[in-house]
């Protein structure tokens, strides 16, 4: 065993009181930077996953129309110039299979769903609901949301004869799963369709105006006969939504909006808990590292009769500073060890205490190797740079007056 490990050893094993102290003090320093970083990031993917289980990743839609200002010949008197909005109508995505498939070859592209979207009444005896009309193919919506998972009763049965709701929009009209409901839009006769399906996505607003019927329902229902009003994305890094969208608009000049800018203000919130959080996390660091540093100082003191016998006999500074250096090295280890089992423990005993109605965590705690992976090295250099400065300190110590002031 190398002279250094062993008298690193052996100072921290004779004072037993101060290296079980710092290792208790560094390792609350530890538990509270692993409970909060598993909380922050669970809470950070719960309330992202509950913003996405009713968006899509991208949207793609027709380009906006914009009107033009009339520029007035020479000798023509102009009266008023004023350019006004055109209003917004339902249009198709020009060649939308094509787009579709162009979208769907882009890097990081998962799914792509289309869809005809449009605004509808729901019918059922004297009960007028207006609504939210969605005309999708099940197979490629479903890629994207995860409506079969949350289906209450039925089966996401979106066919020419079938539709599939929101649970409260359901109980306002007050249907169940075989009952039948007409559904009208763009001026044209009501269509009769029979529930196939309730769903709840977590979103009241959602729950309240989705009906999800055939594409070629939706297509006649609303006056959009083999046209597509918009392609729904997902994309393999929610993150990346953003940047994907931008490559979409410019490939395709089309409109394409990411749930990014859709939720700027989710964003801006979390981006503030995330640096809340590493800010804490920093204090506490900092606070260890004194804590170690101030008892490897005093280690310095008591052992400056040992440190003289040494440099004495030939002990090079580099082998004395190998020693301290080592003793905050393994009060790190330690530390680390005994604190990322505490914070775990704390992190999943406080996510058990307040559970939602449908038995999930309120909140959620995310545990990954990476955060003990994390914790073991900043524990550990935190343990080697505190004892850098005491380390020196032992190093320039002269022998003589070491030995005489003992």
């Amino acid at each position: 065993m190398p002279i250094e490990i062993f008298l690193a050893w052996r100072f921290l094993r004779d004072g037993r009181l101060q290296t079980g102290l710092i290792v208790v003090g560094a390792s609350v320093g530890i538990a509270v930077m692993v409970f909060l970083s598993a909380l922050m990031a669970g809470l950070s993917t719960s309330l992202v996953r509950q913003t996405l289980g009713t968006q899509a990743h991208v949207v793609v839609r027709p380009a906006e129309q914009v009107a033009r200002a009339l520029r007035p010949r020479p000798g023509d008197t102009l009266v008023v110039a004023a350019v006004e909005r055109a209003p917004r109508r339902l249009r198709s995505i020009v060649d939308w299979p094509a787009r579709q498939l162009e979208v769907a070859s882009m890097p990081g592209v998962t799914a792509v769903a289309p869809s005809v979207v449009g605004a509808a009444f729901a019918l059922r005896g004297t009960t007028r609901r207006s609504v939210t009309l969605l005309g999708v193919d099940a197979r490629s919506f479903g890629r994207i949301y995860a409506v079969e998972a949350h289906l209450r009763s039925g089966r996401f049965g979106v066919s020419a004869t079938g539709a599939v709701l929101g649970v409260a929009l359901a109980a306002d009209l007050g249907v169940r799963v075989g009952d039948r409901i007409r559904l009208q839009a763009a001026q044209r006769e009501p269509e009769t369709l029979r529930v196939e399906g309730l769903f709840d996505l977590g979103n009241r607003d959602v729950n309240e105006r989705w009906v999800l019927v055939a594409m070629r329902t939706g297509q006649t229902l609303l006056d959009l006969v083999g046209g597509a009003s918009r392609l729904d994305v997902a994309v393999s890094e929610v993150f990346e939504a953003e940047r994907t969208a931008r490559r979409i608009a410019d490939r395709t000049g089309l409109d394409a909006e990411s749930w990014m800018a859709r939720n700027g203000q989710l964003l801006v919130a979390l981006s503030s808990q995330s640096a809340s959080s590493m800010l804490i996390q920093f204090f506490v660091i900092v606070a260890v590292a004194l804590g170690i540093a101030s008892v490897l100082a005093v280690s310095v003191v008591q052992r400056g009769r040992q440190i003289g016998i040494l440099r004495a006999m030939g002990a090079p500074r580099g082998r004395v500073v190998g020693v301290f250096l080592l003793q905050g090295v393994i009060v790190g280890l330690a530390s680390s060890v005994t604190g990322s089992l505490l914070g775990a423990g704390l992190a999943l005993a406080f996510s058990r205490q307040v559970e939602n109605p449908d038995g999930s965590p309120t909140f959620p705690v995310e545990l990954g190797p990476w955060l003990f992976v994390r914790a073991v090295t900043v524990a550990t250099a935190v343990g080697w740079t505190a004892a850098v400065a005491p380390a020196r300190r032992a190093a320039r110590l002269d022998p003589v007056e070491a030995i005489r002031n003992e």
